[in-house]
């Protein structure tokens, strides 16, 4: 759930690739960056990246 907003795919655009609705997106979403003590969706990214979870110029899958 984290590596899809990291490539830069929207809320709607994740909901659609994995046949959820946009509400059970954010949900899960706001659960991951919580429990990474996160705030915000650019710190996920980030924190994606650092990880090494996405690396820049990984084609999205």
């Amino acid at each position: 759930m984290l590596r899809l907003p990291a490539q830069g795919l929207t809320n709607t655009q994740i909901a659609a690739r994995l046949h959820l609705g946009e509400a059970t997106v954010k949900t899960h979403l706001s659960r991951v960056l919580m429990k990474l003590g996160l705030t915000t969706r650019v710190q996920a990214v980030v924190f994606a990246y650092e990880s090494g979870l996405v690396r820049p110029g990984e084609p999205q899958s």
